[in-house]
Formats: C-alpha cells, structure tokens, sequence
C-alpha cells in the first residue's frame, strides 16, 4: 500500500465501515457489495469504493468484497493488529468509566495503570489496579511501554500534564480535557469535546423542528 497522505475525513469513517464489517462478520455474511454496504450504513456507494481505493479497493467490480478480508485489511489501516498500552490521568467518573470498558482490550487497547492526585483516591483500586500518585507517572511510562495517555483532568491541570507527557516516550494523547494542547509534533492528539457532539445533536433536533 502507497504510503500517502490520507484526509482526516476518510480515517475518521474507517472504524465505522470496521464496525459493521464486524457485524456483517458475526452474521455470516461472506461477501457483499458496495451497493449493500450503502444500504446498511447510509452512506453512498460511490463514497465508499472512493474511501476504500485510498488503500487500494480491496473489491472487484461486479464481485463486490469479502467481507472477513476486507474487516483484518481495515482493522491493519487502523492499527489494530497491534497492541497499545494506555494509562489514564484522572481517576474521576470518566476516567474510571474508560477503565471498566470492556471492549477496549478487545481491541487491543490495553489499561496498564491510572494516575490522580487525590490522596483520597490514591491507593484504591479499579479492576484491581491501584490508582497512583502523578508523582510516578514518567517512571511508569518508561517501565511499562505506554504508547497512548488518556487525559481525563479538568482543563487547568491538562497543560501542565501534557508539558509531561510532551518528554516520555508516549506516541498519542486522547484528550478529554476542554483545552487544546501543545505538544511536540511526533505526538499524535485526539480532542474529544463532549459538549460539542451534544450541542451538534441539539442543532440537528432544532433544525428538524424547523
């Protein structure tokens, strides 16, 4: 595969083509065409053999796609061939919620340690791993072999953090606090606003109202 810059717009619909492939998977089906694949995702044919051909197609015109090849090729573009070890800042209600979340490790996202600074929640346990201190934390990202932090401090805190992170070995950072962060470029950076997606979905209520 040619190794080319890909639009944001393109990766950010290939987990959900992974998404129903793997529930195309999990029904049996063995092949399927674009035409079928639009029906169930609502979104055009011509947009997904367009979005596929960024990788090289994977199907052939009037034979369609094997479903459980194209699922491992998209899974490879995503990285999921892979394991990636993660470690949360901020053992609060999102924090822990991310924990718990089963499917993570399904998809070989691996919580290897969680981070606070309250010494009311250092030294309890989720799943049985112990919360520890921030004071620990770049010792820990050397000696565990932590690819991804996920961020889950309120906005005051996240700059001084990410100032942090921004000098370990960490590769990504999943951003859940409400500031944008400037970290050196080898470091990759998904914001997630949750107010934003709330207040998208507010829009499109109001505009159905309309």
């Amino acid at each position: 595969m040619e190794t080319r810059e890909i639009s944001q717009a393109v990766i950010s619909r290939l987990p959900r083509y992974l998404r129903y492939l793997g529930e195309l998977k999990d029904e049996g089906v063995e092949r399927i065409s674009s035409q079928e694949l639009s029906s169930r995702m609502k979104v055009t044919a011509s947009q997904i053999r367009q979005d596929l051909n960024n990788f090289g197609g994977f199907g052939q015109q009037g034979y369609g796609y094997k479903v459980e090849f194209l699922y491992d090729e998209i899974g490879k573009i995503l990285g999921m061939d892979k394991t990636h070890n993660l470690i949360i800042i901020g053992a609060g209600n999102l924090g822990h919620a991310l924990f718990n979340y089963m499917n993570f490790e399904r998809r070989g996202f691996i919580f290897k340690g969680i981070f606070d600074v309250n010494p009311d929640v250092i030294g309890r346990s989720i799943k049985d791993v112990e919360v520890l201190s921030l004071d620990c934390l770049e010792e820990f990202i050397t000696e565990n072999d932590i690819d991804i932090a996920v961020l889950t401090i309120p906005k005051t805190a996240a700059l001084n953090v990410a100032e942090r992170l921004s000098k370990t070995r960490i590769k990504g950072i999943w951003n859940f606090a409400h500031i944008d962060l400037n970290v050196p470029s080898h470091i990759q950076v998904e914001n997630v606003h949750l107010s934003d997606s709330l207040m998208k979905l507010s829009y499109n209520i109001n505009r159905g109202e309309e």
